[in-house]
């Protein structure tokens, strides 16, 4: 398992994708960082700030984009290039095999999208309290999104434009207009982990979120399906 992690590490660590994702993750800060240049008082914790910034753009744009780019990619190289055949033949339990992807997806995922959050929130005034409960909520949607997506690249060598249009459409506009959607969707888990943690500094999403336990049981229970769904495709798929 620790030479397909560390294996995985390296493939994933390609140029134009290390580009990409210290991009997005960048934005949140250099917008903040913009809005101070231009006005010091303009940038400030408030309501705008958590639907426009911690809402919008960051769990609801660059978490999963950033964690798609990467988890779609973990067995894209096998698959590309008919490996797989040879990884799944060695004698290594597929339970291994799939655990060491997504973990590997999480590793390199989650710093760059906690710092997009954490640096973002501390930037414009927010308290302790709101900077941790920020680190906390994006990395349980990270976890939910890096099974998803290794599942889906290796399902399909299109995960890319099919999950972009999950992303926009099931986690964008549906999950944004339909309380129903929110208790399958990882933005709707992941506000909801916010205000549940804190519900204080995030006052403004208690109209927009399910309750607590059941994000915490809906976040964890879609990480360990899809990784379940991994391992279950890797066991029965025909590789050439």
């Amino acid at each position: 398992m620790e030479q397909i992690f560390r294996l995985t590490l390296r493939q994933l660590l390609g140029r134009w994708r290390v580009l990409l994702i210290v991009f997005l993750a960048s934005l949140p800060t250099l917008i903040v960082l913009l809005v101070k240049w231009q006005d010091p008082d303009g940038a400030v914790y408030d309501q705008g700030f958590v639907e426009g910034m911690i809402d919008a753009m960051i769990i609801g744009g660059i978490m999963p984009i950033v964690t798609m780019t990467i988890a779609a990619a973990a067995f894209g190289n096998e698959l590309e290039d008919r490996t797989l055949y040879y990884l799944i033949l060695k004698p290594i339990s597929r339970v291994h095999i799939a655990l060491a992807k997504v973990v590997a997806t999480f590793v390199l995922t989650a710093p760059v999208v906690v710092a997009s959050g954490v640096v973002a929130t501390a930037l414009v005034g927010g308290s302790m309290s709101a900077v941790l409960t920020v680190g906390i909520a994006l990395l349980a949607g990270v976890a939910a999104y890096a099974s998803i997506f290794t599942w889906a690249g290796l399902i399909t060598p299109r995960a890319l434009p099919y999950g972009l249009v999950y992303v926009l459409v099931w986690e964008g506009l549906l999950s944004s207009f339909l309380t129903g959607v929110r208790y399958l969707s990882v933005r709707g888990y992941t506000l909801s982990l916010l205000h549940g943690i804190d519900a204080k500094n995030f006052e403004i999403l208690e109209d927009r979120v399910i309750a607590f336990p059941a994000a915490i049981v809906g976040a964890v229970g879609v990480a360990l399906v899809f990784f379940f769904l991994a391992q279950y495709r890797l066991r029965t798929m025909d590789v050439p």
